[in-house]
């Protein structure tokens, strides 16, 4: 099993046990979770923290007609249960989490163009923030950028370099306003990241600016 270095951090794990993070974001903390040992039992610390401080919290208030509407929920028909998607004879590239979001192989997705070699994704979710799946060939490197906002990578395949470090399956990149890097895809097989932002990115060339009017990124 690929060993996990580069983690999430103590304030993105009490964000998402919370329940105050963006679907964008907590799309690729769940899935960086579903992947890594480390960050699951921290994030089962900080759920044990939340759920103390609710029992401290004591008895909410409830309003005249609570106990009849739920009287009134129990006497009616239960909803159908939800069909788990088959996953049988697929090899499937994707934690759990993301199949909800994507329920086929890499093969299958309709990946578009964004320029250099690079291609995306751009999943559905609500809220502020986009997530997207990119999908950056052996040896491209995506172009020079810095950010308006918050940007969290997650490596699903393959591996990428930066000036921070080499980020491969599991690991994720925290980045924000103060940084600027230029990931270089590693050589052989094509490296697959869910990443997800809040901001447009700031990027450094022409064409790249240019381009990102049409792409959205």
């Amino acid at each position: 099993m690929t060993e996990i270095k580069h983690h999430l951090t103590d304030a993105l794990l009490m964000a998402y046990s919370a329940g105050s993070m963006p679907e964008a974001f907590s799309l690729v903390v769940a899935t960086h979770i579903s992947m890594c040992d480390d960050c699951r039992a921290r994030m089962g610390s900080f759920d044990a923290v939340g759920g103390e401080l609710l029992m401290e919290a004591g008895a909410a208030e409830m309003t005249a007609g609570s106990l009849d509407a739920v009287m009134r929920m129990i006497a009616g028909e239960e909803p159908e249960p939800l069909l788990e998607k088959s996953h049988d004879n697929v090899e499937y590239l994707f934690p759990e989490p993301l199949r909800n979001y994507v329920d086929c192989s890499p093969d299958d997705i309709k990946w578009k163009k964004v320029g250099g070699g690079v291609s995306q994704l751009v999943l559905p979710t609500k809220g502020e923030g986009t997530v997207r799946l990119l999908n950056i060939p052996g040896g491209v490197a995506v172009p020079d950028h810095g950010h308006r906002g918050t940007e969290l990578t997650l490596v699903l395949q393959g591996a990428f370099s930066d000036e921070v470090d080499r980020f491969g399956v599991g690991d994720i990149e925290v980045a924000n306003e103060d940084f600027d890097h230029q990931p270089i895809a590693a050589p052989g097989v094509a490296c697959i990241c869910l990443a997800a932002t809040d901001a447009p990115l700031r990027f450094s060339g022409l064409l790249p600016k240019i381009a990102q009017k049409f792409v959205g990124i």
